[in-house]
């Protein structure tokens, strides 16, 4: 191959340009990126950066003796890919030509709809979303998060430790219970409430109301004024100063709509990245892996799946295809709340049972096994890495 082009330019893109090269790959490489920043962190938005702890230089994730031999196009949108000609269309008008493409373009965050233009409304996705959220929080006040899940409990956990007043609404009964399960979901989820947070569950949100009064001045379309209460399907308003909107993620690839890649939930792949179309793989979040460990595909949105499982991807790109595909490692992910680590390897879904087998949940502190037929299949630890980390590796060697 003498070009390679990567598509996406956030950790799954880097970590596919950092295995190109060690896997002996000596060529053109065009990593493109839709936003105008480096590779930087994702994980510390919601945290450390969020709470003003770290700055934007401790996000970059390329080494300062890095040298990837590589021509970044950044603030490049990929509109198009014709697989004839192997050519990666951008909004721009440019193409780029390559004889493998690496598809990385992540997730986007999903919004809350007729809330564009609303003063004081939020996601969390990328490093500008977080500039923005960080200014809005610190005017302190009132902070409303919509979804619970990982991403939500994390802003709710940083905004509380920043004297903010929070409220948590989930719309299913459980917080967390998809990835962990109904059971651990409302340990985990119970630190809200452990540090005076209120956590409403069970109801949805009906829309948003913003005060008219505001000089918020928006584009044409949106609407004037600023946030100033979420209102609930049963009737409840809840006043909100700011309100961070945390209702999951979608794969980014629109752009690939009659190209010739199967879509089904991201890009539909292998169990590792190859895609229906020769000299195409994919990794990150909008890469929808199949899973030998449950026969099902999956994507993983979670750090660690975007710094390994390139290298497979990566392999089977130079290789045109004839490798085998080998056993990703169980998914695993972590997060910090309240001062407690929480971390997760596995899959709940289909676990018949899950038991403490040290420590206990009433302290915040213990670890949970999963199974299946009494065969591990996840992991849980809270303020328990050592031990977790041991779990861990037992299930990576029973899994593989």
């Amino acid at each position: 191959m003498r070009t390679v082009a990567v598509v996406g330019a956030s950790l799954a893109g880097l970590s596919a340009a950092r295995s190109l090269r060690k896997q002996g790959y000596d060529g053109r490489l065009v990593v493109v990126g839709d936003e105008l920043h480096r590779p930087y962190d994702r994980p510390p938005l919601s945290k450390e950066f969020l709470a003003g702890a770290i700055g934007e230089a401790e996000l970059a994730l390329e080494r300062d003796d890095e040298e990837l031999q590589a021509e970044w196009v950044l603030g490049a949108r990929a509109t198009g890919l014709d697989r004839t000609g192997r050519a990666i269309r951008l909004a721009d008008g440019r193409e780029i030509r390559a004889d493998g493409v690496v598809l990385a373009t992540g997730a986007a965050a999903r919004t809350l709809p007729g809330t564009e233009g609303l003063a004081g409304v939020h996601v969390l996705r990328t490093l500008d979303d977080a500039r923005a959220l960080r200014d809005d929080l610190a005017r302190g006040g009132r902070l409303v998060v919509i979804g619970g899940g990982f991403i939500g409990a994390e802003v709710a956990s940083t905004a509380y430790a920043l004297g903010l007043d929070v409220t948590v609404v989930e719309a299913a009964p459980t917080p967390l219970a998809g990835p962990l399960g109904e059971a651990m979901g409302q340990v985990v989820s119970a630190l809200h409430t452990d540090h005076g947070v209120r956590l409403l569950c069970g109801v949805g949100v009906k829309g948003l109301s913003g005060d008219e009064r505001s000089e918020t001045r928006v584009p044409p379309g949106g609407v004037w004024g600023r946030v100033d209460a979420v209102l609930l399907e049963d009737g409840r308003s809840i006043p909100a100063d700011t309100v961070v909107v945390g209702v999951g993620a979608r794969p980014c690839v629109e752009w690939l709509e009659g190209s010739g890649v199967a879509l089904d939930n991201g890009v539909k792949c292998g169990a590792d990245g190859r895609t229906s179309v020769a000299g195409v793989v994919a990794v990150g979040d909008c890469a929808n892996w199949y899973d030998p460990h449950t026969g099902v595909h999956r994507r993983v949105e979670h750090w660690t799946g975007a710094l390994e499982r390139p290298d497979a991807a990566v392999a089977v790109l130079l290789a045109h295809g004839a490798t085998e595909p080998g056993v990703p490692r169980p998914p695993y992910f972590w997060s910090d709340q309240y001062g407690v680590k929480i971390q997760f390897a596995g899959h709940a879904a289909g676990a018949d049972s899950v038991t403490v087998e040290e420590g206990s949940t009433d302290d915040r502190s213990f670890l949970a096994v999963y199974r299946r037929a009494d065969r591990p299949v996840a992991v849980l630890g809270m303020n328990q890495p050592r031990l977790f980390t041991r779990w861990r590796k037992q299930l990576a060697a029973v899994t593989s």
